[in-house]
């Protein structure tokens, strides 16, 4: 078997590289705007307002480029059972079904995050002084990753393994 990965997937690398940074860095901040919160809450007895807002925003952003970097590595929910029991051509019709809802759903997050992301851009996030529309923005760019890296699995298909191999 070759380790020669083909240039579609290489050329994708760096933005999975960057998905991974921009999640890791997301929990990191949102772990330490809880710490500041719990801390200026029961230590200064002052609760700040932009910490809840923000806390969110990082947790919107560590879900939505995770689970994009969950299709990449096909790690996400499936029917793998079912996959697993059906026929080398049923499995290759079903995971390429599956990669396509997968594609389609991304690309759904994808448009209807841009939309609600441009027609909140003009409000104020309550407690926070950051546009509204911000929360809705890792809503647009995870889709969009999760219909790429789905795209990705269609085209650049994994290579069956057999029993003997697996």
């Amino acid at each position: 078997m070759s380790t020669q990965r083909a240039p579609f997937s290489r050329a994708l690398d760096p933005i999975a590289r960057f998905a991974l940074i921009v999640a890791g860095a997301s929990i990191l901040g949102m772990a330490l705007v809880e710490g500041w919160q719990v801390f200026a809450r029961y230590v200064l007895n002052a609760s700040p307002s932009w910490t809840e807002p923000v806390a969110l925003l990082f947790m919107g952003t560590t879900m939505m480029f995770g689970a994009a970097l969950g299709v990449r590595g096909n790690r996400h929910f499936g029917f793998f059972i079912l996959l697993e029991s059906s026929s080398p051509p049923v499995r290759t019709a079903l995971s390429i079904f599956g990669k396509l809802i997968a594609a389609a759903i991304g690309l759904m997050l994808a448009a209807w995050g841009g939309e609600m992301t441009i027609d909140n851009w003009d409000y104020l996030i309550a407690g926070a002084p950051l546009p509204q529309g911000v929360v809705y923005l890792p809503l647009c760019l995870g889709g969009a990753l999760i219909a790429l890296f789905a795209i990705e699995q269609i085209v650049v298909p994994e290579p069956q393994l057999t029993p003997t191999e697996k």
